[in-house]
């Protein structure tokens, strides 16, 4: 009995590891249409192409303002701007560092009162196509009930272990959040 107990649960992670593998989140149209126009865009730093994929939601009009979550404490604005080429008056008014968070879970806690803050009520979600769950299911514990989400994942090339990591770290998140950690 307790061989099959174990052979099922064997049997579920692996097709769950399997299903979190080949269903990895896409990106969205960059089209402007009124189903993917937000309030805001928020980027959780990390991973490559997810803050140039905000700045491009930016210069689209498919959202008016952009929180770029966990930023070191070291990188200043004019950093920032030099390095991603943008100019003084769209960091001004639309592009906030948020300088508090640290790991996905902090993320969410900054994102979460950032959005509270700003009266936001719908943002778009740029990260990585593998991050994309996590940080989901991290924001989705934080946020109003009333705030939409749109996710907008960043492709990527994960390497087996990466994805194999992010399976674990989201079945991590998805059991603290049945225990309200």
């Amino acid at each position: 009995m307790i061989r099959r107990f174990l052979a099922a649960i064997i049997l579920l992670w692996a097709m769950g590891f399997l299903a979190f593998t080949v269903t990895l989140p896409q990106p969205l149209s960059m089209t402007g249409d009124a189903a993917t126009t937000t309030d805001a865009v928020i980027v959780p730093t990390g991973g490559a192409g997810r803050i140039a994929r905000g700045l491009a939601v930016l210069e689209q009009g498919a959202a008016t303002q952009m929180l770029v979550s966990g930023v070191d404490r070291e990188v200043t604005p004019e950093e920032f701007a030099a390095e991603f080429e943008v100019d003084a008056a769209r960091m001004s008014c639309c592009v906030t560092l948020g300088f508090a968070a640290v790991d996905t879970r902090s993320n969410a806690a900054e994102i979460a009162q950032w959005v509270e803050d700003n009266d936001i009520a719908s943002l778009r979600l740029v990260t990585t196509d593998w991050h994309m769950r996590r940080v989901a299911n991290e924001l989705d514990r934080k946020l109003a009930d009333d705030v939409n989400v749109i996710r907008d994942a960043v492709t990527s090339e994960p390497s087996l272990s990466s994805l194999f990591l992010e399976y674990h770290k989201l079945l991590a998140s998805c059991l603290a959040g049945l225990i309200n950690l």
